[in-house]
């Protein structure tokens, strides 16, 4: 029997964790008085105005940014990138670090711990800062796994973006983001606290959660591609669990997005009060018309859909029926799904679903938006400003302005007129360190 000494420090370390995992997700000013000068030979300090600035100087303190100067200007720890394009770090609003599709996928959900999956997730965290993400959000991970992460890069023990983290989804029994295609007692084990049904039982999911130090809500309004089920992409939750879902989390200080396919399960979310749209596959002219009236957000995938579909249709085909059916259904259909989004007037931000597709490919996305009818600068405010007032970081993302952090990113081209070279960036900052380039 343990002690009621161990008892109690467990149960200090507990509300240690609970309190540092809801710390908001903001950069604090760093002491350190180290000043370095980053040359820049053409800038995109803003995206949303467009305007490239040439041949400035970037001057950081710390983590900060504190100054930005006319001309090459500097000496001691100067950073050349005056032959080079640079932009705010890149923000992605939907990621899984925690794992990645592939044909060991189904078994790796019941053979590993949430350690393993929280060591998987230091490596692909690395992989996603690599490629020019400075900020992310993680839409679907175990508890444990993901809001360790998270803190790990906070403390600075990890190299790896800023994680907003919304842990396990909200979800309703047997629907996509329960446990499905396992043995009956395999799947009891491993449904969790996050699953519900009811409006009550939903709230105390949603209340759960954000005590677990969810920063943000994310619940599947909808069936799934990849849920190993013949359940459909309609909508699961009924209307009174969504209404019950959003005005607990509202309550709480936390926004709600919805993992969400069909038109059914996206308009009821939004006349919840829902806050975005994950997917949004088959969105029509009602869901357009209250996404603009209440200024809600669309976070896209494309990547998603491509690679789903590549898979399912392709000779090494892992996934299994059930989501082979749903792969071929829904992934060719999202590309003019956002098409006739941005042709309405529907706000839309950066997300990949990467943990689907490979993380640190997340760039690939800027060439889908754009086939999809976006401007390469468009595509940019998407991983930029748009993100940041998405996930409401603006005061600390999305832009380099003075007394904003010091993320930033640098290609050798300008990705206004090829915005693919957004998947060649050679040169990342985040906070003021240098972690790729020299």
């Amino acid at each position: 029997m343990r002690s009621l000494t161990w008892i109690a420090a467990m149960a200090g370390l507990s509300l240690a964790v609970s309190a540092a995992a809801q710390t908001p997700a903001t950069t604090p000013v760093s002491p350190e008085t180290r000043t370095t000068f980053v040359q820049v030979g053409r800038l995109l300090a803003d995206p949303s105005s467009g305007v490239v600035q040439r041949d400035k100087t970037l001057v950081i303190r710390g983590n900060q940014i504190v100054e930005v100067r006319d001309g090459f200007v500097g000496e001691g720890d100067v950073v050349d990138l005056r032959r080079q394009f640079v932009l705010p770090g890149l923000i992605d609003s939907h990621v899984h670090l925690t794992g990645e599709q592939s044909p060991t996928s189904r078994l790796e959900g019941v053979t590993q711990s949430n350690t393993d999956q929280a060591f998987i997730g230091a490596r692909n965290a690395r992989k996603t800062l690599n490629a020019g993400f400075t900020t992310v959000a993680d839409l679907g991970a175990t508890n444990e796994s993901i809001f360790a992460l998270r803190d790990a890069i906070r403390r600075g023990d990890v190299v790896g973006p800023r994680i907003i983290a919304a842990g396990e989804s909200v979800s309703i029994h047997g629907g996509h983001g329960d446990v499905n295609g396992y043995r009956d007692d395999i799947m009891h084990l491993f449904t969790g606290e996050s699953i519900c049904s009811g409006p009550e039982d939903c709230m105390r999911a949603v209340r759960l959660q954000v005590r677990s130090g969810a920063d943000i809500i994310k619940i599947t309004a909808t069936g799934g591609v990849l849920s190993n089920t013949a359940a459909g992409l309609a909508q699961q939750f009924s209307e009174a669990e969504l209404a019950a879902i959003v005005e607990a989390a509202h309550r709480m200080g936390r926004q709600v997005t919805a993992h969400a396919h069909g038109a059914d399960g996206i308009n009821s979310f939004l006349r919840a009060g829902g806050d975005s749209i994950e997917h949004g596959t088959y969105l029509d002219d009602e869901s357009i018309r209250l996404m603009r009236r209440e200024g809600v957000w669309l976070v896209p995938t494309l990547m998603a859909g491509d690679f789903v579909y590549r898979i399912a249709s392709g000779p090494n085909n892992f996934f299994t029926p059930a989501q082979t059916a749903k792969a071929l259904e829904a992934g060719p259909k999202m590309l003019d799904m956002a098409r006739r989004a941005h042709e309405g007037g529907v706000r839309i931000a950066f997300g990949t679903d990467s943990g689907v597709s490979a993380h640190g490919d997340n760039a690939g996305e800027f060439a889908l938006l754009v086939r999809a009818g976006l401007t390469p600068l468009e595509a940019i405010q998407t991983a930029t400003v748009n993100a940041a007032a998405h996930l409401r970081i603006s005061d600390s993302a999305g832009k380099l302005a003075v007394g904003m952090p010091a993320d930033l990113i640098a290609v050798d081209g300008d990705p206004l007129s090829d915005v693919t070279e957004l998947e060649r960036v050679d040169f990342v900052m985040k906070g003021g360190a240098i972690i790729r380039g020299d």
